[in-house]
């Protein structure tokens, strides 16, 4: 178990992506809490977990920076020190074009993606910083270096934000033993698709990345020396084209 004594929070763990991380880390020994907004959610994803050790689970909108700091006060009672965290939660919405957004759609996707990851580097580097050791992993999207129709207005600019956040803090932090890596996935089968404007295909999802996928390379990048760090990592399925 190549994480046994590594503990770990990852928001957005209930479902998709997240939950795809929290079950590699859990099975290499990390102790892994997940965090997101829908409590059902993340009480069913953790209790179908049977192996050691357990997942743990707290509700928090990381939009929301008293909810957040309430999370990492749980987490340091709970889990002592945070060795990992993984920023996974995020949203985006079915009017995608400035023409069909509203202003409180723009607002609500800025706050969770780009804002959100924000809120948790906020409470998690002080004691990372002090312990000179750390792993930060951000989920933004290949609409994080790409702007496109397909991610839309709203969704690609705040990835774009999540982009620039990991690596301008990840550049101030490495002299602290901090290393911070953004990942950026392509097309992954996850429960956000039910908000594409255009329903996708069983065969397109099939063709998809999944979110299992994520695990292992989370895993590997947890794995290294902490001399190694990995700025970011462009993960998409073979059928996606990358231009």
């Amino acid at each position: 178990m190549k994480l046994q004594g590594k503990t770990a929070v990852v928001t957005g763990g209930g479902t998709g992506i997240g939950w795809g991380i929290a079950q590699a880390l859990a099975r290499e020994g990390c102790r892994v809490a997940i965090a997101g907004r829908r409590a059902e959610q993340l009480r069913a994803a953790a209790a179908s977990w049977t192996q050691t050790p357990e997942i743990l689970w707290h509700p928090v909108d990381v939009a929301d920076r008293a909810r957040v700091a309430a999370l990492f006060q749980w987490v340091t009672e709970t889990l002592g020190r945070l060795d990992i965290l993984v920023n996974s939660a995020g949203i985006n919405i079915a009017d995608r074009s400035m023409a069909a957004m509203q202003p409180e759609q723009w607002d609500q996707v800025l706050a969770i993606n780009a804002t959100g990851a924000y809120n948790c580097l906020y409470h998690a580097l002080p004691q990372m910083r002090a312990r000179q050791e750390g792993l930060v992993i951000n989920i933004s999207s290949i609409s994080g270096k790409r702007a496109t129709a397909l991610g839309g207005v709203a969704y690609c600019a705040s990835k774009f934000a999540m982009t620039a956040l990991g690596t301008s803090v990840g550049n101030e932090c490495a002299a602290d033993g901090v290393r911070i890596t953004n990942i950026y996935p392509g097309e992954v089968n996850t429960p956000i698709l039910k908000h594409r404007p255009t329903p996708v295909s069983e065969e397109r999802k099939t063709a998809m990345l999944q979110p299992d996928d994520f695990g292992d390379l989370v895993v590997a990048v947890a794995c290294l020396h902490p001399r190694a760090h990995v700025a970011e990592i462009v993960l998409k399925p073979t059928v996606q084209q990358y231009c």
